[in-house]
């Protein structure tokens, strides 16, 4: 992919930050990495290749991308509430408003990045490769759109059970702790919020839970700094498993844009169709389960609770634009919590259920013997390698499951199992329907 051109108001990656004196107000001024700190919570003024804005600087990603709230498009003169991200390969200019010691005049931010989160000697490839890490900027209009859908989907809607997490957006103060929690685990549940998962797409959010903690790293904010700094580490270590629902678009996703290989992976659906294929007696489904579905087949949660969790992930479809606002909607953040902490009871589940045949026949090793007469012992000798009684019931489950399978199920003309989807309903006039 082509290094996009410099930028005006961008200095060339590795000269120096040693900042030029100001003489007067419009001159340029570099800022190192003393300078950074002053930056945070000051005016700025943005100017980007589709137009002019103003705001608060709130965070400056090392891929020199900004997060602004309170931002005023100059152009229009509309305001939009929240935060709003501006990717570094839209900027042609940021300016200082209102400089301290300086009177009211203007000096250009042209070396901000380089002292974000000690990352100095960021990789250029992070930056030059934006087309695959990074969106277009979120338009006021997208912004406000998924402010009222984020409103009218959630109105007068009932909250399912209490969560609590710990939202990872910087990593001077929660990251490394985190990092460190998670890797003395040998469990951990991953998901992933974005837009388009896969290598083409956009990633917002990466939710990792274990038994005690839900951590919620924004990677729209930590940029893939994030996982060079710990998380590629945990995800490719194959000493911790980790419990996933459809893998393949999230490990496309990490291993195209940030070259992290996950290995280690339990999939839910996957132990879902295997399990399916077991009480069935070898037959396949026609198709697979959303994580909604596998909840309340394996873990017997409400109807209510998983449609809450299946509109507010409905309402993230129909408006993409929900997974970059900041701060993020913290119903949201708590649904993001839950898709994390049930995958961690649902493999319990699972491998029950993948498991049962195993204990059964094992439960009738343990009797084979000691709960029938001795003189059956006589007849046996230690050193006979055929397959005993015991073991032929295994032939015995599969035949008459698949009896009641062929009863119970449909077949299409492929010779697989039509499985029917459940419906996720919500309460109405108090009834459950």
């Amino acid at each position: 992919m082509a290094v996009p051109r410099e930028e005006p108001g961008w200095p060339r990656r590795g000269t120096s930050s040693e900042p030029p004196p100001v003489s007067a107000p419009g001159c340029r001024m570099a800022l190192s990495s003393e300078h950074f700190g002053a930056i945070l919570g000051r005016n700025v003024k943005i100017t980007l290749k589709c137009g002019v804005f103003q705001g608060v600087l709130q965070h400056v990603n090392p891929d020199r991308s900004l997060l602004l709230r309170t931002v005023k498009n100059l152009e229009t003169g509309r305001s939009a509430p929240g935060a709003k991200m501006f990717f570094g390969h839209e900027i042609v200019n940021v300016e200082l408003l209102d400089e301290p010691g300086s009177g009211k005049g203007t000096a250009t931010l042209s070396e901000c990045t380089s002292a974000v989160e000690g990352n100095t000697e960021a990789d250029t490839d992070g930056w030059a490769d934006c087309g695959s890490r990074s969106s277009p900027c979120i338009s006021l209009e997208s912004q406000l759109r998924a402010w009222n859908s984020l409103k009218k989907h959630l109105s007068g809607k009932e909250e399912e059970e209490n969560v609590e997490y710990t939202v990872v957006d910087c990593f001077q103060q929660k990251f490394g702790s985190a990092v460190l929690h998670l890797k003395q685990q040998c469990v951990v549940s991953v998901a992933a919020e974005g837009v388009n998962l896969c290598r083409h797409g956009k990633l917002s959010w990466l939710q990792i839970a274990t038994k005690r903690r839900i951590f919620l790293f924004d990677i729209f904010l930590l940029g893939p700094q994030a996982f060079k700094n710990g998380l590629q580490m945990v995800l490719e270590d194959r000493s911790i498993l980790k419990v996933m629902h459809d893998c393949r678009w999230i490990s496309d996703c990490l291993s195209h844009q940030y070259g992290v290989l996950l290995s280690n992976v339990f999939d839910t659906q996957v132990a879902d169709v295997l399990q399916f294929s077991m009480t069935t007696g070898g037959f396949l489904p026609h198709r697979i389960c959303t994580l909604q579905e596998c909840l309340m087949q394996h873990l017997k949660i409400s109807s209510r609770s998983v449609a809450l969790m299946k509109c507010r992930q409905q309402m993230a479809w129909e408006n993409p634009d929900i997974w970059f606002l900041r701060p993020f909607p913290p119903s949201l953040l708590k649904t993001l919590a839950l898709k994390a902490m049930y995958l961690l009871p649902l493999r319990s589940s699972l491998m029950d259920k993948l498991m049962s045949d195993l204990t059964a026949l094992v439960d009738n090793y343990v009797n084979a013997f000691r709960d029938r007469s001795g003189d059956r012992l006589g007849s046996t000798k230690p050193t006979c390698m055929e397959l005993p009684e015991e073991l032929h019931q295994l032939a015995d489950f599969q035949k008459l499951r698949r009896k009641k399978a062929v009863e119970d199920y449909k077949m299409n003309e492929n010779g697989l199992l039509i499985r029917p989807a459940m419906e996720l309903k919500e309460k109405k006039d108090g009834n459950q329907r």
